[in-house]
């Protein structure tokens, strides 16, 4: 039996309004995810860190207060000095779909804003995930 993807979810920066990613992770835990969700106001450093701890598929960063560009990039070049820069990282929360745009070409995967369905995130999620089977 393969073992249940894994995603480390995280509100990072001074943002403390975490409702949206709660129920991203009711939502991905619904659709067969484990979900570590590491709470609010944790540093890139520390969102690297726990999901190299806990070997997880994705990472999920949640921001709604404007320092997206920052604390994304952060935690992409966290990820990658640590050898982790393979796990795939989505993001939610009040971004500019110009910025958007620019996070993607940094490498963040996906970008959801607000009102996107819970089936179209993990729809969209499981495209950057190798199959369920593990092979």
């Amino acid at each position: 039996m393969a073992r249940k993807r894994r995603v480390l979810m995280a509100k990072p920066g001074l943002d403390g309004h975490d409702r949206g990613a709660r129920i991203v992770s009711m939502g991905l835990r619904d659709a067969g995810y484990e979900v570590i969700y590491t709470g609010r106001r944790v540093t890139p450093a520390q969102i690297v860190s726990a999901a190299i701890q806990e070997d997880v598929d994705l990472i999920g960063l949640s921001i709604l207060s404007g320092a997206h560009m920052t604390l994304f990039g952060k935690t992409l070049d966290l990820l990658s000095e640590q050898g982790a820069g393979d796990i795939p990282v989505f993001g939610g929360g009040i971004i500019p779909p110009d910025d958007a745009i620019k996070l993607k070409k940094m490498g963040v995967k996906e970008i959801f804003g607000p009102g996107t369905s819970l089936p179209a995130i993990v729809a969209a999620l499981e495209q950057h995930l190798p199959p369920a089977n593990g092979g």
